[in-house]
């Protein structure tokens, strides 16, 4: 398979995220958040109140990448097997026999909305596909096609009926991203594009072959040793229990950092590094990156959840007293 070249690589992204803001006004770091963790080969989370166009984003880049979609409305009463598929019984010529049908999990760019709405059961029912890109149904696992993405949203503000998510899986997210209100000139773009005559789309921008392309050219990206140290002494400074933790980190983290937050890290500052037309990491790269990363990895304790801490704020001292190693 003939490898891309940086530049082209820049040249697709680039397209991409210009397809994208025909449709999506403003919220241009949401839209290169969520392009980063899908060049990476990861999933994301997207955090932010009713409205601000979560759902639109992610349908605007299925559009962009001519990908096979899916849209999943998570609610209390969705089980594992509306899901991933169920075996039916077929009666053909009067021999019966059992065949697996489909779920809407079975495509490229799949869209988990409000994904906290379901029950624990249906949620870890994600777990082995965003892991593993396969799901099992009656002993039997089935592949996923490549790529595979899962873009989950969920409502921060609308707890009641809700399921937090564990852990575990909030893990398993490459990037939490928190949508915000848009500013008064994009309020009024985005006014004028929604209630006129006319409803823009995007264009194609890219192959799912593309997409597969550019992620492995990410990975060949070289990283500096110095600079993989950093990191590493990044994830180490989330851990209260760490003698370089942080005073924000010893007085409200109850737990740091996973080492899939420094994996997300590298990977993520490798696309950046790409998509700036750079074939090095640099210091930078894991700055931009790194809030996306570890937000939802760190886990507050009850007075840093009671003093309203946000772990951004963590993360922002965690990066400032490392310095850049």
């Amino acid at each position: 398979m003939e490898t891309l070249s940086v530049e082209e690589f820049k040249e697709i992204a680039k397209n991409i995220e210009s397809e994208v803001g025909h449709v999506i006004v403003g919220q241009n770091e949401v839209v290169r958040h969520a392009l980063v963790s899908i060049l990476a080969g990861g999933h994301v989370l997207l955090e932010g109140v009713p409205g601000l166009g979560k759902t639109m984003l992610i349908r605007t880049l299925g559009q962009a990448l001519d990908l096979k979609f899916s849209r999943i409305q998570f609610t209390p009463d969705l089980m594992p097997a509306d899901i991933l598929g169920t075996e039916i019984l077929l009666d053909e010529n009067g021999k019966r026999e059992f065949r697996f049908r489909e779920g809407p999990l079975f495509s490229n760019l799949v869209l988990a909305d409000e994904i906290n709405r379901a029950t624990p059961k249906t949620q870890s029912a994600l777990l082995e596909a965003m892991q593993e890109s396969s799901v099992t149904v009656a002993r039997k696992t089935y592949k996923l096609d490549e790529p595979f993405f899962v873009m989950a949203t969920q409502n921060p503000l609308e707890m009641e009926g809700t399921y937090p998510l564990p852990e575990a899986q909030l893990d398993r997210f490459f990037f939490k991203v928190n949508v915000n209100l848009p500013n008064v000139s994009d309020l009024a773009e985005i006014l004028e594009r929604t209630t006129g005559k006319e409803i823009t789309s995007a264009n194609r921008a890219a192959t799912g072959g593309q997409i597969i392309k550019m992620r492995e050219l990410a990975r060949t990206v070289p990283i500096a040793s110095h600079v993989k140290e950093y990191i590493a002494g990044l994830i180490l400074a989330t851990h209260p229990d760490n003698p370089t933790a942080t005073p924000l980190v010893n007085k409200y983290v109850r737990y740091g950092s996973s080492p899939r937050g420094g994996q997300a890290i590298v990977l993520g500052a490798k696309v950046t590094a790409l998509l700036a037309g750079r074939y090095n990491v640099s210091f930078e790269d894991v700055h931009t990156v790194a809030p996306a990363a570890l937000r939802h990895r760190l886990l507050l304790n009850f007075d840093g959840l009671a003093e309203g801490i946000k772990t951004d704020d963590v993360i922002g001292e965690v990066i400032r007293m490392k310095g850049k190693g």
